[in-house]
């Protein structure tokens, strides 16, 4: 089962949600010999979506790794998601994938589904062939898929093949790079080659003198031979075609029925013969700027792109060699921690079934078993041949949630749960809110969390609660305000005294220094919970000892951890302290630590205090016929459009809104579009809230507070 680096395929297929993946790579791996019957998603019986989960809903949810074996070729495909809720089992195959096939509905064209694989694939720089599937639908709409992929792709996006009826008389493809004519029958399966009908004969020969010449210019001596001879051979045409899929130069276009197994076998047999071995592809870059070639020769590098957990199996690691011969027993090294593993057991993937082997060479998809400290992402080397390879970098959450166990005594029990499963899901965030103290779970959208608490409690047997997290907003002033506090305390024995003078300004990088106050020192610190302290120590004649500026300063800090308002952190303020009073025996630190805390709050109150939210930038790719109704919800959200553009049937929305508006916005887009939008969020920056919610707000803080007193 060991293969060379030459005979190697590795084929990611992706596509949005419904073009009907899972059922195409059943018929590909049936048409290869590598299953003896097809699968269907409906019998739950697929060589991929082979999850209980995957079962329930009828669709892929995960990457799922298997192979087929083709002429002398093996072919590695990996299934998946069509949700961008599981981008991220998207984004880790197209790190280690060679050739992509991007599948289309025939009767939906390019989806949001498609667009969004389409900007990973051009930031991997990956070879991409396109299919137009599900041609024999009754709705089944060819020159509109072609239209919107060409429109996509670019004129780089050239068919290969055309059906010459669609819909449920679909049985026949003309093929312009062999200039022949497929047949089939009612069952599918191996066609008849016959003539290219006369009617079709002056398209198929452009679209063919098209490819000759994509073959002819990647290639400098093709180019000449084409010059001289007006023509290619197959083997030229086939080499030429190469060179340019593997240099992204040409995206082949090709149709399947992968439900009638209808032009399968033919996209089978051309990602054997064109599409790129990893030999054919780029040296892969090192974190340290160097570049690694795949050479089955030198020292062993592998990348595991995807773990997961199997029960009675433990962790599974599923893995690319990227250099060198890789065997068992073999002992690596982890670039991202030191630690060593051994690779005790080795085997080749058919889905959820695993084949022993013992060895494998660069190039090839790997499973192993057991790695006690070796996570996705993570980089294995020879000992003496220390690399890492450049990390996959996965998208910040769209959708957050505080997370907490039903009963606290579980509490233990799901974090450790969601630990594990982030070990295999690189997309889960989960971080304590430093100003709220909630457990938060950051994810790509609500489908992806609600699989998550469904697999958590069925797993762990701890009944969780999602809910939408407290906001994290932040308290500042808008005018200068002075005044005077005094803390003096007597309680027999010592007590305390200190009296402070203090101005508070809003603060901004460059503004004017302090007017009238005769400066002796200053600091700008920037804040834990971000924005700045400006503070500004005036004091003549030994009004206050300096020694008591740390105890003044901490003071001022602490209130501004807990704002006055609503308990918010405050930002971008300037305190100056001007003037005040000591005691030689009662003053001390917590005296004006408690005066220099009482002045901040006073002179807060005074200074136009305002309340600030957090600001997100939203990126919104909406077909054109649902913008009109994405544009109306986004201003039922308080959001600022910034800008649309077009992107091919599709608009790009540029919004800003805030993040108390975007509770469930996924679930709600989708509802809005039917699921054919996607969105991106990012935090932009944290704007002053309108009056009537600040009011809101405030007397919502006020009653709490006084509940607990």
């Amino acid at each position: 089962m060991t293969t060379p680096t030459i005979n190697l395929r590795n084929v990611a297929i992706l596509g949005h949600s419904g073009s009907g993946k899972t059922t195409l790579i059943e018929t590909m791996l049936y048409e290869g010999g590598a299953i003896k019957r097809r699968g269907s998603i409906e019998s739950h019986n697929t060589i991929s979506d082979d999850t209980d989960l995957e079962h329930e809903r009828e669709s892929t949810l995960y990457m799922h790794q298997m192979f087929v074996p083709w002429h002398n070729n093996k072919i590695n495909i990996i299934d998946t998601p069509g949700f961008d809720d599981f981008i991220g089992e998207v984004i880790a195959p197209l790190k280690i994938a060679d050739t992509a096939v991007i599948t289309l509905n025939a009767t939906s064209g390019v989806e949001v589904g498609t667009a969004l694989v389409w900007e990973y694939l051009e930031q991997f720089q990956t070879p991409c062939i396109v299919t137009i599937n599900q041609i024999d639908h009754p709705k089944a709409d060819y020159e509109k898929s072609l239209e919107e992929a060409q429109e996509l792709f670019g004129k780089k996006a050239i068919p290969i093949q055309y059906p010459l009826q669609t819909g449920e008389k679909f049985h026949q493809i003309i093929d312009a790079l062999r200039m022949v004519m497929y047949e089939f029958g009612p069952q599918g399966g191996k066609p008849e080659k016959k003539p290219i009908p006369e009617t079709e004969i002056d398209k198929a020969k452009a679209l063919h003198n098209t490819l000759v010449e994509i073959a002819a210019e990647n290639e400098e001596g093709l180019m000449e031979k084409y010059f001289e001879e007006g023509q290619l051979s197959e083997d030229d045409l086939a080499k030429g075609l190469t060179l340019a899929l593997a240099h992204q130069n040409f995206i082949p276009i090709f149709i399947t029925s992968g439900l009638k197994d209808m032009g399968s076998g033919r996209l089978m047999g051309f990602i054997n013969d064109i599409a790129p071995s990893p030999l054919d592809r780029p040296k892969r870059k090192l974190e340290n700027g160097e570049e690694l070639a795949c050479d089955s020769q030198d020292k062993t590098t592998l990348f595991i792109y995807k773990t997961s957990s199997e029960p009675q199996v433990g962790m599974i690691s599923y893995f690319k060699v990227l250099s060198g011969t890789l065997k068992t027993g073999d002992e690596l090294v982890n670039a991202d921690n030191g630690e060593t593993e051994r690779i005790a057991q080795l085997f080749i993937a058919k889905g959820k079934d695993r084949i022993s082997v013992n060895e494998l060479y660069a190039g090839d998809l790997g499973v192993t078993i057991k790695l006690k400290a070796s996570h996705s992402n993570n980089t294995l080397h020879n000992k003496a041949h220390p690399r890492k390879v450049r990390p996959i970098v996965f998208p910040e959450s769209r959708i957050q949630k505080t997370i907490m166990a039903q009963n606290t005594s579980d509490t233990e029990k799901l974090f450790a749960t969601i630990n594990k499963i982030r070990e295999e899901d690189p997309t889960l965030r989960l971080e304590i809110n430093p100003d709220t103290h909630e457990s938060v779970i950051g994810g790509q959208g609500q489908l992806h969390l609600d699989l998550l608490k469904q697999r958590i409690e069925k797993e762990s047997g701890v009944q969780l609660i999602l809910k939408d997290p407290k906001i994290s907003y932040r308290e500042t002033i808008t005018q200068s305000a002075n005044t005077e506090y005094r803390h003096k305390k007597q309680s027999g024995g010592a007590g305390q005294f200190g009296e402070i003078h203090l101005r508070v300004e809003n603060y901004f990088d460059g503004m004017e220094e302090p007017k009238g106050l005769n400066i002796r020192q200053h600091e700008i610190e920037n804040l834990p919970w971000g924005g700045k302290l400006a503070f500004y120590w005036c004091i003549i004649g030994g009004a206050i000892d300096n020694r008591y500026i740390t105890a003044i300063k901490k003071g001022i800090m602490q209130q501004m951890k807990n704002g006055p308002l609503t308990g918010s952190p405050c930002q971008n303020i300037r305190v100056s302290v001007y003037d005040g009073k000591m005691h030689s025996v009662d003053s001390n630190d917590i005296s004006f630590q408690l005066a220099a805390a009482g002045a901040f709050k006073e002179a807060f109150h005074k200074a136009g205090p305002q309340i600030l939210e957090p600001m997100y930038k939203l990126e919104i790719l909406s077909p054109d016929e649902n913008t009109g109704d994405v544009m109306g919800d986004l201003q039922a959200r308080r959001a600022i459009i910034s800008g649309m553009d077009s992107e091919g049937h599709y608009q790009k929305i540029n919004a800003e809104v805030p993040l108390a508006e975007l509770n469930d916005y996924g679930s709600d887009l989708r509802a809005i579009t039917g699921g054919k939008a996607k969105f991106s969020m990012k935090l932009s920056d944290y704007q002053l809230v309108p009056g009537n919610i600040q009011k809101e707000l405030v007397q919502k803080f006020d009653k709490s507070h006084q509940e607990k007193e």
